[in-house]
């Protein structure tokens, strides 16, 4: 077992045997939640406890979650930053509370994984009295006490930006050591909750950062939350008891623990190792980056090309993993970039694009034991990164020869530029901003904005007016398109159950003369696929299911596990259909073939719909396959 693998089991072990229900984590593709495209914390889904709803498993839930962070893309290339990253979770829904939670995490790392205390230092929240929140001495006090049951005298320390001042438990205020998604107290509305939190620092005893020199030129103090790099934050006890409302913060009905701790940044505190490329999260990836060139890990002018090509590339995969698809829009957006980011770096290492997808296996055997499907999907996942690879291999050579020419010919690189780049070459914006970055050109002011504009009135123009277009699809509501409609939902159950469950409707249209039916899938079906996705919609009518429909809120229907095709397009109340039964169950838990929002219409037993036929079977972009179905006639 890697050290990787022991952290988050060790972990998963100890708040276990401390009656925590462990679940497991959730997608990198939050469901039901428009309002993100990715899951970056283990928290995210579990919000609704905080105010006093009882989750299914209990008052006491810990898991480690998968999270990406897109907003880190252009901070990896240091020792510490990364896309992809697990969070260690557990969760308190009026429990138990501070002193258990402190005592809790200080045992789980000085006992169960061993590290020295005295390279443990916390921080606590300093209080505010506008908002009418006390320090917190409390918290401050029970560190005090458990250092002291280790020989260690923990001094607190009112004022960090003078110093370390011999302390080991520093004071700070809302900008460190508060917590909601909103941010400071101040950024919060009206309803939002947070708490004071308290934080968790590993002292490697040295600087480890680029910015080490030119904080310390400026004779600024290091503390704990010194950006030199001596000090790194491995988790954080947020204590969730506050509401912000027009008169000010109340407390919550119960008071709540959330701690998150980044599994990578406990991994790197366990093997005492400052860079988190060396540790047993990446340090397989690098040395097989090592082998596809002639560079060297240790050549200090090239970490950074290794670092980029082996975070995006494990970040890709488990994007891939878990149905994200290259695209142009939203989250297919981000992987494509992380891709194109990832290949860039392999040319400056003079590897060869193509074998990028050798990295594949690596990062399978990694995570295979927490994540087993990635083994199921590795040659679905590789065929995707290899035909993303194909497609920008062809334009890099093109684009980086139309860059020259820009430097060239022009003083700066504008939006117009960088657009034209995109347009012509699958350029993102940010590839074209690090190369004018290498080549010491100077880049328009407000270009990520203006950027924008050009994209925007790209889109307006693009869009042609939509005729004919109904209801989920329809051409019409006749009846034989109705019973298409039906036949759809099927289909699209059988895909699920035969190719995966990441596979995702992209789109219909259904006409008297047939149905048209697109899905996220990377490559084309084999006949034996094709064959058992036929008989499972043949067998389903032939057992002439009932169909049923019910109307509930959007909530509702998402938490009953129905699912939805652009689910911020549906009312707050919609109609959801449900066929038959389904003995081995969805993810979801519940047990029909097939349960999703709908506003169209269908037959009333799927014995009414007739046999299918699946007559063509193709590529209509990258990662999106379509098929063709018909009504048998004979």
């Amino acid at each position: 077992m890697s050290d990787l693998s022991f952290v988050r089991q060790k972990y998963l072990n100890y708040f276990s045997s401390l009656d925590h229900s462990v679940v497991p984590s959730t997608s990198l593709v939050p469901d039901n939640d428009p309002t993100t495209l990715f899951t970056s914390a283990g928290m995210q889904s579990m919000i609704p406890y905080f105010f006093g709803l009882k989750h299914p498993e209990g008052k006491r839930i810990a898991n480690v979650q998968k999270c990406f962070r897109a907003e880190d893309i252009e901070a990896v290339g240091d020792n510490r930053h990364t896309t992809f990253f697990e969070m260690l979770g557990n969760w308190s829904f009026g429990d138990y509370f501070k002193k258990e939670q402190i005592t809790f995490i200080f045992n789980f790392l000085i006992k169960e994984l061993a590290l020295d205390p005295q390279n443990l230092y916390v921080s606590c929240f300093a209080g505010n009295k506008q908002l009418g929140i006390k320090r917190d001495d409390e918290a401050a006090l029970l560190w005090q006490q458990l250092f002291a049951s280790v020989g260690i005298k923990a001094t607190i320390v009112e004022d960090p930006s003078l110093g370390m001042q011999a302390g080991r438990i520093f004071f700070y205020g809302e900008q460190k050591n508060w917590w909601s998604r909103s941010g400071v107290p101040a950024n919060m509305p009206n309803g939002e909750l947070g708490g004071p939190d308290s934080e968790i620092f590993y002292d490697f005893g040295e600087q480890n950062n680029d910015l080490t020199n030119k904080i310390h030129q400026q004779a600024r103090p290091c503390h704990i939350n010194c950006e030199c790099g001596r000090f790194l934050e491995i988790g954080n006890s947020v204590f969730m008891q506050y509401q912000k409302t027009g008169t000010g913060f109340v407390p919550l009905s119960q008071a709540n623990i959330d701690f998150g701790g980044g599994l990578e940044r406990i991994l790197m505190a366990y093997q005492k190792q400052p860079d988190i490329f060396k540790t047993a999260a990446f340090w397989p990836l690098i040395e097989k980056i090592q082998s596809l060139t002639n560079y060297s890990y240790k050549d200090a002018t090239k970490q950074k090309y290794f670092r980029i090509i082996a975070d995006h590339m494990k970040a890709a995969v488990m994007l891939l993993a878990d149905g994200v698809v290259p695209s142009s829009k939203e989250q297919g957006y981000v992987l494509r970039r992380l891709l194109r980011r990832a290949l860039r770096q392999a040319a400056y290492l003079n590897i060869k694009q193509e074998t990028l997808v050798e990295l594949v296996p690596v990062i399978v055997l990694l995570y295979e034991d927490c994540y087993p499907k990635l083994r199921e999907q590795e040659q679905t996942i590789s065929q995707l990164l290899q035909n993303e690879q194909l497609k920008f291999s062809k334009s890099l050579s093109n684009g980086l020869k139309e860059f020259e020419k820009i430097s060239l010919q022009h003083n700066q690189l504008t939006a117009a530029l960088a657009f034209k780049l995109y347009e012509s070459f699958g350029f993102p914006l940010e590839l074209s901003l690090e190369e004018a970055q290498a080549k010491a050109l100077p880049v328009e002011e407000n270009i990520k904005a203006l950027y924008l504009k050009y994209q925007i009135a790209h889109s307006v123009s693009s869009k042609s007016v939509a005729k004919n277009k109904f209801k989920s699809g329809l051409a019409d509501e006749g009846e034989i398109t109705t019973k298409y409609h039906s036949m759809t939902h099927l289909l699209h159950a059988a895909l699920r159950q035969v190719l995966g469950e990441s596979v995702a409707q992209k789109g219909s249209n259904i006409t008297a003369e047939r149905l048209r039916f697109d899905f996220s899938y990377p490559k084309a079906l084999t006949a034996i696929e094709k064959e058992q996705i036929t008989n499972l919609v043949n067998q389903w009518i032939e057992a002439d299911l009932p169909i049923v429909k019910e109307t509930m809120s959007k909530k509702e229907a998402l938490n009953s596990g129905a699912i939805a095709l652009f689910i911020d397009k549906y009312p707050s109340t919609v109609n959801v259909y449900s066929i038959g039964k389904n003995p081995t169950g969805n993810k979801k838990g519940t047990d029909f073939i097939s349960r999703e929002l709908c506003s169209g219409p269908h037959v009333e037993r799927t014995g009414m719909i007739g046999q299918m036929v699946i007559v063509k079977e193709k590529a209509v972009a990258d990662g999106i396959r379509r098929i063709y179905a018909l009504q048998k006639t004979s």
